[in-house]
């Protein structure tokens, strides 16, 4: 915790920033380790200052060990707490999360703390956690381990006459079991012609024999979220579906073995979708490369032709999710989780990539 506060400090200096006030959810906890719901961090030159109220504050003192606790009266707001704390140590450049504070909470701060200068810091603490540390990458890999068991779990499980909302519980539960604390997101089973849905979530369908079964989860675990995507088909695949399935196949193998520090995020997705194009199936990629993964599902850095102009770096976590859509026909994404390294990449996912013909 310690070096992440060292590190937001020298982006305060560069930014002229007396002091950071961070209220975003994750980037409080990032900074705090705090995982309650309701709490203010402000971030001086001199000492990170946790504010919370009456229900929180011994999780705050257990949970945010480099932070002075301070403690305002619940329902109270704390505006007037944070202004003699920003008076005390002469700040006069307050930095606030612009993308994340709603134009009546800046309102009140603009009356509460009279003679400081507000200045928009977006992605200030984003920019930071970009770089997975040691610990970080650890509880990522558990978050992908469970996934992987989930999947495998799945399989065993998996055939026609369950609903998609069936499998999908069966996942949820699964992992909840296994210890994530959720799933990382609203499950995406998908099945025959649904599977053509990119962000098809599990609904009424049953599904059956010769139905491609596409299935988008992860474990939300400790924090951090992990990604994966398979897709499977019940019973014999038809020889559209064994071509669809060897286009994607090929393409995310030839992205992961690629993907390195250096390029960007542009040309690791140009990696998938010009053989994807090559095939003829180009307008039924729509969708990027892939984004990156840590305490949001979705966060910076973006593997895409449009938005990626992010150059990769070591530390960096990413998904790999090519796919292809034929609409009232079925879809096909397969994805796995990166950390970049000083040599390439590091698979987090483990699960097999082959297509899996399931015979129940």
């Amino acid at each position: 915790m310690e070096q992440r506060l060292t590190r937001l400090r020298a982006a305060m200096d560069k930014q002229g920033l007396d002091a950071v006030l961070v209220l975003r959810p994750e980037n409080r906890r990032y900074l705090s380790g705090f995982t309650g719901s309701a709490g203010v961090l402000l971030v001086t030159q001199d000492e990170p200052v946790f504010l919370t109220d009456f229900r929180y504050t011994q999780q705050a003192e257990a949970q945010c060990k480099h932070c002075r606790i301070v403690e305002y009266p619940n329902g109270a707001n704390p505006n007037s707490t944070l202004f003699e704390l920003l008076q005390a140590n002469a700040a006069k450049r307050l930095g606030f999360e612009s993308d994340f504070v709603t134009y009546a909470q800046h309102q009140t701060f603009q009356q509460a703390f009279t003679d400081v200068e507000l200045v928009p810091a977006a992605g200030l603490v984003e920019e930071l956690r970009l770089y997975k540390d040691e610990s970080e990458l650890a509880v990522l890999r558990q978050a992908a381990k469970i996934a992987d068991d989930a999947f495998a779990h799945i399989l065993t499980v998996l055939k026609p006459g369950l609903t998609e909302r069936e499998v999908a519980l069966e996942l949820e539960t699964f992992m909840r079991k296994a210890g994530a604390d959720s799933s990382a997101f609203d499950i995406i089973v998908a099945s025959g012609h649904r599977s053509a849905l990119p962000h098809g979530r599990a609904s009424d369908k049953v599904i059956e024999k010769g139905d491609f079964v596409k299935m988008d989860f992860g474990a939300y675990y400790q924090g951090y979220n992990s990604d994966l995507t398979r897709t499977v088909v019940l019973g014999q695949p038809s020889d559209k579906q064994r071509e669809i399935y060897d286009t994607v196949l090929q393409a995310q193998l030839h992205a992961v073995a690629h993907i390195k520090a250096g390029m960007t995020g542009r040309e690791a997705d140009a990696l998938a979708r010009d053989i994807i194009a090559a095939k003829g199936y180009g307008d039924n990629f729509g969708h990027s490369l892939g984004h990156g993964l840590g305490m949001l599902v979705h966060e910076a850095p973006s593997l895409s032709q449009l938005r990626g102009d992010h150059v990769l770096e070591p530390g960096m976590v990413v998904t790999v999710e090519p796919g292809i859509y034929l609409p009232e026909f079925g879809g096909v994404r397969i994805e796995d989780d990166i950390v970049i390294t000083d040599k390439g990449n590091e698979v987090l996912t483990k699960s097999t990539k082959q297509l899996l013909i399931l015979e129940q």
